[in-house]
């Protein structure tokens, strides 16, 4: 029996898992140290060490979710067939930091040059903005993974970039060396594993 379940996007289009898309796995992986680890795993772990150590608490976004269909092979057990997201995701994290709001998310490129921008969606980006109005601290963690660099980007400087894209004298994509010049670099270490606060800290 297949025990696969089918997922949509809001439009209807059919979702399909990064693993599924790229049997690449081993490229999308942080070679950093040895530990064989997404992003998103780091940025997980970092965020129970900020929560067990008083830090701050921040969770990553669960995505709704509309079952359409489902089979009870067992009394007992069901199996989702089927189902939608509800409506298109925002970014991937949020939380309170310092009595202050936190929204982020978090990209990966194997570009070396540059960061298309196109790893963003309009609506990510329109949430950035309105979080911006009402006083959060607002990022994107960009990781170029082929040179295990990590990087926080101001919501603020990704909006402008994305703003100016289609205009005159607009790129698609942000340099490497603009994030040299305006990013702030991530550290990894041991706690947390990447300890991205402490960038949020030179920007706040």
């Amino acid at each position: 029996m297949n025990q696969s379940v089918t997922i949509h996007y809001p439009n209807g289009a059919r979702y399909l898992p990064k693993q599924a898309a790229s049997p690449k796995i081993k490229s999308t992986l942080t070679t950093h140290g040895g530990r064989g680890m997404t992003l998103e795993q780091e940025i997980n772990e970092s965020n129970q060490y900020y929560l067990a150590n008083d830090i701050a608490v921040i969770h990553k976004k669960p995505t709704p979710v509309q079952i359409v269909k489902v089979d009870y092979p067992k009394r007992s057990a069901a199996v989702i067939r089927e189902a939608y997201f509800r409506q298109a995701s925002t970014t991937d994290y949020n939380g309170v930091y310092r009595g202050r709001y936190i929204d982020f998310d978090a990209k990966e490129t194997k570009e070396t040059t540059r960061f298309p921008l196109d790893n963003f969606h309009q609506h990510q980006v329109e949430h950035m903005r309105s979080c911006l109005k009402q006083g959060g601290i607002c990022f994107g963690l960009i990781k170029f993974v082929t040179l295990d660099q990590l990087y926080l980007l101001k919501a603020s400087d990704l909006i402008d970039y994305w703003d100016h894209q289609d205009t005159a004298g607009g790129r698609k994509s942000i340099p490497k060396t603009t994030f040299d010049q305006i990013a702030v670099p991530v550290q990894y270490q041991l706690n947390p594993i990447i300890a991205y606060l402490d960038a949020v800290d030179k920007v706040i």
